[in-house]
């Protein structure tokens, strides 16, 4: 058994008021039940006893071990916070640049600008050049083929050993910068059956080379080597002799 205490924990007085100049308990305690007999609280008290031992050895081992004690633990946590949230921020920041730069579909600007020495197209433009009598002449409508641009060079042997190595079915074509190129007396090793056709074409505005980025006219030819579906397959931009390029004209198609 207990008695109902009147919020300060003793004993109310005659009149069940509370005590002169001691405040009661606040109201959120509820009802405070102190027992007659101590024995009473035996559970309660156990059960503390038990608490504070477990928390005794569990500061004994930490003293052991060399570790702070829990309180200061929880405060070394606790001043670590900040340094190692700033320390981990800049770790992403630095990962998001990265990742800016190296993601597939992202490329860098060149560092210089593109000269008529870079890589020509890997296809052909469509372009009309013209023909001995100044007649428009399809370049694809000749594919496939062997394109010797042949202005500022005497090659005149390479065109004929160009003819003479190229399979049936390739043509070889002769371009100029001028307005309309000169008829040949005859062509290099004239087209037997079996054997390439030879066109002499102009290009008077330099559309070819100014497609293709291939510089300006030397004293060798520059020879593109193109598929029957407009791909270029080699380019050999300084040439006077076939065997620069024999192996990879033998193989066109």
């Amino acid at each position: 058994m207990g008695t109902r205490g009147n919020g300060n924990g003793g004993s109310p007085h005659d009149g069940g008021g509370p005590s002169d100049g001691i405040p009661d308990l606040p109201p959120e305690w509820g009802t405070v039940i102190i027992p007659d007999d101590p024995s009473e609280l035996a559970e309660e008290i156990a059960t503390v006893r038990r608490d504070l031992q477990r928390q005794a050895r569990r500061e004994a081992w930490r003293r052991r071990l060399g570790r702070a004690p829990t309180s200061a633990a929880k405060g070394s946590e606790t001043s670590l916070r900040v340094p190692l949230m700033i320390m981990s921020i800049a770790v992403l920041a630095t990962l998001t640049s990265l990742l800016a730069v190296i993601w597939p579909g992202q490329r860098l600007q060149p560092a210089v600008e593109e000269t008529a020495a870079a890589t020509p197209s890997a296809i052909v433009p469509a372009l009309d050049l013209i023909d001995v009598d100044g007649s428009p002449v399809s370049l694809r409508g000749l594919l496939p083929a062997a394109v010797l641009l042949t202005d500022g060079c005497e090659c005149a042997d390479l065109v004929a050993d160009t003819a003479a190595t190229a399979r049936a079915g390739i043509t070889v074509i002769t371009v100029t910068g001028a307005a309309a190129p000169t008829p040949r007396a005859s062509t290099p090793r004239a087209p037997e059956f079996g054997a390439a056709v030879v066109r002499t074409l102009a290009d008077p505005t330099g559309e070819l080379r100014g497609h293709l980025r291939l510089g300006t006219p030397g004293t060798a030819a520059i020879v593109l080597l193109v598929s029957g579906t407009g791909e270029i397959r080699r380019t050999v931009p300084a040439t006077t002799s076939v065997e620069d390029f024999r192996a990879d004209l033998a193989q066109l198609v």
